[in-house]
């Protein structure tokens, strides 16, 4: 059982699946990680040893922002756009579609559940 970054690494799935796990981390990115680390992505994650699952960590806190600080910057971010109110941070203040989609039809994600509006 490998424990990277406070997950827990499934371990029937392919080092290279179970990397993505982590938050911050695709596919793209695992395989970066592995190569470095020069692990065979078609290994198991339960076939890891200790010393790969340690050599697997110490590029990922060295080269990485992941989990608790990736998800803190993401959200500053977010809240420095409301903050000076651009359009975008208009945008996630309303919990409107933020990147360009149209919001006459569609965009229920985001607008919640449709209401029982009177039509005139």
């Amino acid at each position: 059982m490998a424990r990277i970054a406070g997950i827990t690494l499934p371990s029937e799935k392919r080092i290279e699946v179970g990397l993505t796990y982590i938050f911050g981390i695709g596919r793209t990115r695992s395989c970066k990680i592995l190569e470095v680390a020069k692990i065979d992505k078609d290994k198991k994650v339960s076939s890891l040893s200790e010393d790969e699952v340690n050599i697997i960590r110490t590029i990922i806190e060295d080269q990485e922002k992941i989990e608790g600080d990736l998800r803190k910057e993401i959200s500053t971010n977010i809240k420095r756009l409301m903050d000076i109110n651009t359009y975008r941070g208009m945008r996630h203040k309303r919990r409107l579609p933020v990147r360009g989609q149209r919001s006459k039809t569609n965009a229920r994600t985001r607008k919640g559940p449709r209401g029982n509006q009177m039509k005139k």
